[in-house]
């Protein structure tokens, strides 16, 4: 039997995404986790790392252990705008998709109705009495 040790890979703060340095000091932030357990947790070999990101990106005050709403620097306010306009341009792509599967099931469904009202000769579709169509157009 064979054993797989981990082999240790020297890694730098340029190796990770500006976005998952975000997420991690967000995280820390909350006062859910540790420095410790954030490394255990995402494989980051230091807290050191994730405090160097911490005093960049975050709001926590080292000297008070305190977390200050500290004014974000035009970088972090960017950044920030950036993934959000990531994610919300797809959101965007899924729903306009999801429209587009709704109109053709709206217009699939119509088609059906208008084969059967001629197939079979009988008014599917429900009539408006007059005082109901005046009601619609006000």
């Amino acid at each position: 039997m064979e054993t797989k040790e981990k082999q240790y890979v020297k890694r730098t703060q340029k190796d990770y995404p500006m976005s998952f340095k975000l997420s991690v000091v967000k995280e820390f932030e909350t006062g859910v986790v540790s420095l410790n357990e954030l490394s255990k947790k995402y494989g980051i070999q230091g807290s050191h790392t994730i405090r160097t990101w911490i005093n960049k990106y975050g709001t926590f005050d080292w000297q008070n252990r305190v977390i200050n709403p500290m004014a974000k620097t035009k970088v972090q306010e960017l950044l920030e705008l950036r993934e959000k306009l990531k994610v919300l341009e797809r959101k965007n792509a899924r729903l306009e998709k999801e429209l587009e599967v709704q109109d053709l099931k709206a217009s699939f469904f119509d088609l059906m109705i208008d084969i059967a009202e001629e197939e079979y000769g009988v008014d599917i579709r429900k009539k408006c009495s007059p005082e109901q169509q005046k009601n619609v157009r006000k």
